[in-house]
């Protein structure tokens, strides 16, 4: 007998889907711009790469300090007015580097990226566990995965188009705006709230989990969620790591210039990282995510592994491979750790997305090690992460079992 193909989304909920994986886009937008950022600056303002690393730290830092008011502001407002919250801070922080360029403060950047950083947790605790929960449960995983491959086509032009616009040919202390490319996007973003505001999104509602004896069951006790959460926030450690520092360590090779490194992570790196979450979006709809996401998590051991033995070219391409097998971590986990928790799917999303903080840690790990070493024994603190990752697939699968 045939088996029953099972919809990636419900119909009912089909545009609520298409408007969220809209915001999937903006917010990779915003994550990949500080990749060109972090070694702008070191060139404009000659700072070190651990100070430099402080973009990405502070707005992760965001992350975690919002993520739990924004899980009690969207219990209590619902999913749509945490989408419209989101969006307005984006907005906010990023037409605040026009006074950032005007008086070309570091500091003053780096609270720019904070308020953006506060709306992004904002927008993805809205917009995670309700895109997981629109359709069957077997799914999520999946259709997940879709919704965040939009996230890495936002990454593949921010880099790009930031790279262009803020490195010259010879010389990356030869400076374009670095105002223009975030008030195109806080005009944009703050149109999109405006239809968000219009828009009514279908709440949904769980039931109360409760064990044998009728008692309800606490969110601490869901083993697989604990270990997820650790790993979601060791993967942040790896991706956010190795795309701060990329730039630096393809140009101190001697392989390319600034400009044509920012380049290559756009169309090579983070290409392949979103045709890896569409690869995986469709392979999870035929394999399960767990065992999905223990082949990716040995593949990023491998990659990173050459990267550290300093192959030469063999080291540069299996760092790009590595991309395509991170790819599905991000939405895999969360799923997976969001798997059975009812009533405490909005809570738990909140400290889910308290993870990224993983992304302030990260980069300044590896930047210290970067400093004072070969920038190519950095890669160590990536590979650690991905460790983490390993396990909670095997324990994943267990747990399946």
């Amino acid at each position: 007998m045939e088996k029953r193909r099972i919809a990636l989304v419900d119909r009912q909920y089909l545009l609520p889907f298409i408007l969220l994986t809209s915001l999937f886009f903006l917010w990779g937008f915003a994550h990949a711009i500080l990749d060109v950022l972090n070694k702008h600056f070191q060139e404009l303002l000659h700072i070190t790469k651990t100070h430099s690393a402080l973009i990405q730290a502070t707005m992760y830092m965001g992350y975690f300090i919002m993520a739990i008011p924004a899980g009690m502001f969207i219990t209590r407002f619902g999913y749509r007015r945490g989408v419209v919250s989101g969006l307005l801070l984006y907005g906010v922080g990023a037409l605040l580097f026009i006074p950032g360029q005007y008086w070309m403060s570091f500091n003053f950047f780096l609270f720019s990226l904070f308020v953006i950083g506060c709306g992004l947790v904002f927008l993805e605790t809205s917009a995670n566990p309700y895109v997981t929960e629109l359709g069957a449960r077997e799914t999520a995983a999946s259709r997940l995965n879709f919704a965040q491959s939009f996230n890495g086509m936002g990454c593949i032009f921010a880099p790009i188009l930031t790279g262009f616009l803020l490195f010259s040919e010879d010389d990356a202390s030869e400076a374009g705006n670095v105002a223009l490319p975030y008030t195109v996007m806080g005009i944009v973003v703050l149109l999109v709230a405006a239809v968000f505001s219009k828009v009514r999104l279908p709440e949904i509602r769980h039931e109360m989990e409760v064990d044998a004896a009728g008692r309800k069951v606490g969110l601490w006790s869901h083993r697989l969620f604990v270990f997820g959460l650790a790993a979601l926030f060791f993967y942040e450690i790896s991706e956010i790591s190795i795309n701060s520092f990329f730039i630096n360590y393809v140009t101190e090779k001697n392989w390319m210039n600034a400009r044509d490194a920012a380049a290559i992570l756009s169309f090579g790196g983070l290409g392949l990282f979103m045709v890896g979450r569409f690869a995986g979006s469709w392979i999870m709809g035929r394999v399960r995510a767990e065992k999905m996401l223990f082949c990716c998590a040995t593949g990023t051991l491998c990659t990173t592994s050459l990267v550290l033995l300093d192959m030469g070219y063999v080291s540069l391409v299996a760092l790009l491979c590595g991309y395509a097998f991170e790819a599905i971590m991000f939405p895999t986990i969360f799923a997976l750790s969001l798997k059975g928790l009812g009533s405490h799917t909005k809570r738990a999303s909140s400290f889910l997305m308290m993870s990224p903080v993983g992304g302030a840690v990260g980069p300044l790990l590896m930047g210290w090690v970067g400093d004072h070493a070969a920038m190519h024994l950095a890669f160590v603190v990536p590979l650690a992460g991905y460790v983490v990752v390993w396990f909670f697939a095997r324990y994943a699968m267990n747990c399946r079992k």
